[in-house]
């Protein structure tokens, strides 16, 4: 039986879509308030075992993608995997990791949806309100809405609509490369969520250099943790 079908799970759904309706309220994407220059990008990710999460951040500097530090936080899953409600289950562990960080990152990609959200608040404006950090969101497909597809060559980029509401981009980091979905957390505008991205990119790869680090690192986290 699909989780969000649980009638058990109703009040707890109900509870934390309206704590996303208060938080938005603080959540700024028209214009970009980052340093500038920007100096260091952060990545945050999180893998998961039957009952743990393994969140792992990450700082580079910027725009040499030097590392910088990393941490990481091991907690407990409790709150289910919902389509929409992701910052419920993922905040925890992220936050945890975000704050043992010897040095906060100008700009944090998160994996996961910002603006690009049913009720335009997905973890990476969760994330980016709660540290109040500069935050992008960056998700290997579309949550909702319809993206456009990118010209096959480094940079193209082509809107992802949810009906007339521009949401994000689908952007093509490096020429073979499988799009990814870029959207505004906090403090952030998309065109500058899009330019940071492609910039925060080693040639050839996908994903900003320090999500792909995250995911790596909490990767090795999860593995090491049945050593």
């Amino acid at each position: 039986m699909p989780v969000t079908s649980d009638p058990r799970l109703l009040p707890v759904i109900r509870r934390a879509i309206a704590a996303q309706e208060r938080l938005r309220q603080r959540c700024i994407r028209e214009k970009a308030l980052i340093a500038d220059p920007l100096r260091t990008v952060g990545g945050v990710d999180v893998s998961y075992d039957e009952k743990r999460a393994f969140a792992a951040a990450v700082v580079l500097g910027f725009p040499d993608l030097e590392p910088c530090c990393h941490a990481g936080a091991v907690k407990k899953a409790v709150f289910p995997y919902i389509p929409g409600l992701l910052a419920f289950r993922e905040a925890p562990p992220v936050l945890a990791a975000m704050r043992s960080l010897a040095v906060m990152p100008d700009l944090l990609f998160v994996n996961g949806h910002g603006y690009a959200h049913p009720r335009r608040f997905g973890l990476a404006s969760h994330v980016g309100v709660l540290l109040d950090i500069p935050a992008v969101g960056i998700a290997r497909r579309p949550l909702i809405g319809t993206a456009g597809n990118p010209a096959n060559e480094s940079g193209a980029h082509a809107p992802i609509l949810d009906h007339d509401d521009v949401i994000g981009m689908a952007v093509r980091s490096s020429i073979h490369c499988r799009p990814v979905c870029v959207s505004a957390g906090h403090r952030v505008d998309l065109a500058t969520a899009v330019m940071v991205t492609l910039a925060a990119t080693v040639p050839g790869r996908r994903l900003p250099e320090p999500l792909r680090i995250a995911d790596a690192l909490s990767k090795k986290m999860r593995r090491d943790s049945t050593k």
